[in-house]
């Protein structure tokens, strides 16, 4: 019996260090506790998480810290503003996901979440010092549901961001500790500012305190965080869907971090095994030069001068001390002046800079793809810009930055840059003229005027020459059939370029300027002299079906103004040239994202219930609020643009028809258009009305919501197509499966079923099925109740097809046929 006892004692033993061996591992699982003195550590043992107290009080903190380090370094807070008032606070993570910090008497000090639909939530912490919950048997970072990197304290660690997040909706910045003991939120902040030409800058209340400036594609302006025998590099990311700065270390066992002090400061850290120390390698201030606009406007620090006694603070070239004998006592704060005011547009001129930290570009404009000659004739026609630089030091300077106001929180460091160029009036750069220049100088400014005046007045009479030619060229191509519309000559306000500005616009029609294409010809992207980027459609000079596409668009687009509709901007017919001007899309069509598999993730449900309901009313205006009713005829995906927030505007109505006074329906002998997105009576009889495209809004809606093509769909049942593959869905209550799974966590159950029963309403058979547009956008926008649909038109698509298909009572399904394009049963519909 002894024995037996012995042998049950060494089992629970055993047990008990394995219990103490599974418990301190780098996870809490639902309903697991960390309180008192117990912690979790990553799988490497670099960090540690846990319960710790600060300075002489009996506060208590949730807290990350390095687990080797003897000296407690805490890299990231949870509660900070609501510290515990004793040792019985307690995490758990409950059965939503969500991490919960509470006192002994359950009152919550802090918490995440909570999560919508989890699966065993666990929370881990990793070795790069990150606070993470996850599902179980999920570690892919993209699918995090929380992490402690979205809410950094006062460090930045390798791999960890500073800046935002705008399809989350984060905003990521570091708060100072209120002392070295005391981790509550104290004065500073350190964050990513957007206003202008994005920038890094430590706050104090609303006073800026120190400023990282440009990034210039390599490291910040004025500011030097690259240390290359660390391997420690910084970074700045600047997209529509992200701006953010981070930084990282090759090698995974330096520890290294960027610290906000309590103090204001932005330090860079490594620690030392072989001292046991933290070793500073980069702070910003770290000369008097570094707190912001020491020297006020248009003045320059230089710490040399400032260590050879002779003043820190020197003005630019063309500038003087606003108040000389306050500056002579070493008050700079007012800064500099003009000596001579600037005469805009009359001999301006620049002064260069190289080795200067960037002015503060909270007021400045950007353009990253312009030449540096293009930057400079873009600030000579803006009387406000003061000056100018490329954004990119790589490829030999790329990118155009202008500053569009007092030029604040410049330094001389000497190191290699960008250079600057500053503004000034002509007489101020005479100063830097020799005798020489000076004397031939004279004759010029007398004589060049008459001639100026003498080539404008020609100038003027050529181009009041070309203008007329210009009207009468548009003229002759409108349609002769709108002569009964009532169009007159006055109504034509479509303005007109110089093919020659079109021409260095878009690089000589550059292949690398090409964004697109179609049966009209090709679409290039194109940036006019002030900076405007612009969309040219180039008409083919052999595309028959292009001129008719060419003369739609000049009779109807240029007529129809609003904020659903691309813009027609102008056009140009010049030797031999016929060119549409459009607003430039930088976001593509709908198409390119919606069925892309990776850029469709980028398309979450809210911006897809955004642009379906923009579509509506694009729709809506040409249908009823335009002066002119039109029919779009070709309404798809690729037809439809997303400028830079992500608004749907319709473009692309070269085959477009207008109905006047009370028509409200019109036969074709010529069906044009996508199949797949034609409605029954369209394709097979030519028969065209708004309901017309109302139907090609639904196909539109349903590959919209479900990010699949119309044309193209395959599913089990070769007979079905993406119409026919929804209203199973509906039928059968499993409208969600519609859903591609990459959205479904951002998607509102209601909203889809609603966007989904009015897209099968907009596909119905018979066009008095169909709800009008106006209808449409109401049932979008509010909570009315909806008809139940019936069975959408051309329900099947993939049916075998044989000779006796050809017939006209079997062109119903033969016009939905992917193995048939728009050119080869065209001539069977006429």
């Amino acid at each position: 019996m002894k024995s037996i006892s012995i042998i049950s004692l060494f089992l629970t033993l055993i047990f008990s260090i394995l219990v103490v061996t599974v418990i301190a591992v780098d996870t809490i699982t639902v309903n697991q506790t960390i309180r008192g003195h117990r912690t979790i550590e990553s799988a490497g043992g670099v960090f540690t998480l846990g319960l710790f107290g600060s300075g002489s009080s009996h506060k208590r903190y949730l807290g990350i810290w390095y687990t080797k380090i003897v000296k407690r370094t805490v890299v990231w807070v949870a509660n900070r503003e609501t510290a515990l008032l004793d040792t019985s606070g307690v995490l758990r993570l409950d059965a939503n996901g969500s991490l919960v910090l509470s006192d002994g008497t359950n009152k919550v000090a802090w918490g995440t979440g909570p999560f919508i639909c989890t699966i065993n939530p666990v929370a881990q912490l990793l070795d790069n010092g990150n606070l993470v919950v996850r599902y179980e048997n999920d570690s892919n970072p993209e699918n995090f549901l929380w992490q402690s990197f979205d809410y950094p304290t006062d460090n930045i660690l390798p791999g960890s961001k500073i800046g935002r997040d705008m399809e989350k909706g984060l905003n990521r910045y570091l708060t100072s500790w209120r002392s070295s003991d005391d981790p509550s939120p104290g004065k500073y902040k350190f964050r990513v500012n957007t206003d202008g030409y994005p920038q890094l800058l430590v706050w104090k209340s609303s006073s800026v305190k120190v400023r990282f400036g440009p990034w210039d594609g390599i490291q910040f302006s004025g500011v030097v965080l690259n240390i290359p025998e660390l391997s420690f590099a910084a970074n700045f990311v600047f997209n529509p869907k992200e701006i953010y700065a981070s930084f990282k270390v090759d090698n995974n066992s330096t520890l290294m971090r960027m610290m906000l002090t309590p103090n204001g400061a932005i330090q860079v850290l490594r620690w030392m095994d072989h001292t046991h120390s933290w070793k500073l390698y980069m702070t910003e201030p770290l000369d008097a030069c570094g707190n912001y606009a020491l020297c006020g406007a248009y003045g320059s620090c230089n710490i040399t001068q400032s260590r050879l006694g002779l003043g820190a603070c020197g003005c630019l070239k063309g500038f003087k001390p606003k108040f000389t004998e306050r500056w002579k006592l070493g008050d700079w704060a007012d800064g500099c002046v003009r000596k001579t005011q600037l005469n805009c547009g009359n001999g301006d001129g620049f002064v260069k800079y190289t080795g200067v930290k960037f002015p503060d570009a909270r007021h400045s404009w950007f353009n990253r793809s312009m030449t540096l000659k293009e930057c400079e004739n873009v600030c000579l026609k803006n009387c406000s810009c003061t000056a100018y630089s490329n954004i990119d030091i790589r490829q030999g300077g790329i990118g155009c930055l202008l500053w569009v106001d007092e030029l604040v929180d410049i330094r001389d460091y000497g190191a290699k840059g960008l250079d600057l160029y500053v503004r000034v009036a002509a007489a101020d750069l005479e100063e830097s003229k020799s005798p020489w220049q000076k004397v031939i100088a004279i004759p010029i400014v007398v004589i060049l005027p008459v001639f100026v005046g003498v080539v404008i007045c020609l100038f003027i009479r050529r181009s009041l020459k070309k203008r007329k030619l210009r009207r009468k060229a548009i003229l002759r191509i409108i349609p002769e059939s709108d002569a009964k519309y009532g169009k007159e000559e006055d109504d034509m306000e479509l303005p007109t370029l110089d093919l020659i500005k079109i021409v260095d616009a878009t690089n000589s029609f550059s292949q690398n300027n090409k964004i697109g294409e179609g049966s009209f010809g090709l679409v290039y992207k194109g940036i006019l002299d002030d900076g405007q980027e612009i969309a040219v459609k180039r008409l083919s000079k052999d595309s028959r079906q292009g001129l008719g596409e060419f003369k739609n668009e000049v009779s109807y687009i240029a007529k129809l103004q609003h904020r659903n509709l691309v813009r027609l901007l102008g056009c140009c017919i010049e030797e031999g040239e016929m060119l549409l001007i459009y607003e430039y899309m930088p976001n593509n069509s709908l198409g390119s994202l919606l069925f892309d598999r990776m850029l469709s993730k980028s398309l979450q449900w809210p911006q897809r219930y955004n642009i379906i309901n923009g579509i509506a009313r694009g729709l809506l205006y040409l249908h009823q609020d335009s002066r002119i009713r039109v029919i779009h005829r070709d309404l798809k995906a690729g037809n439809i643009l997303l400028d830079n927030e992500m608004n749907p505007k319709i473009s692309d109505f070269g085959m477009a028809r207008s109905f006047v006074g009370s028509e409200r329906i019109a036969n074709t002998t010529k069906v044009v258009g996508t199949f797949g997105y034609m409605s029954p009576e369209y394709a097979l009889d030519g028969m065209i009305s708004v309901k017309s495209d109302v139907y090609s809004f639904g196909v539109l809606l349903l590959e919209t919501v479900s990010g699949r093509k119309m044309k193209g769909f395959y599913d089990a049942d070769p007979n079905n197509n993406l119409l026919g593959h929804a209203w199973r869905l509906y039928k059968e209550n499993k409208f969600l499966e519609l859903v591609p799974e990459v959205i479904i966590e951002s998607c509102n159950p209601s909203e889809v079923l609603r966007a989904i029963q009015i897209g099968l309403l907009c596909v119905q058979p018979h066009p008095d099925d169909r709800p009008s547009i106006s209808l449409v956008v109401l049932m979008l926008s509010s909570e009315i109740l909806l008809p139940e649909p019936k069975q959408p038109g051309f329900f099947t698509e993939r049916t075998p097809i044989s000779e006796s298909d050809f017939s006209s009572n079997n062109l119903y399904e033969l016009a939905l046929s992917n193995r048939y394009s728009t050119a080869e049963l065209g001539p069977r519909f006429c």
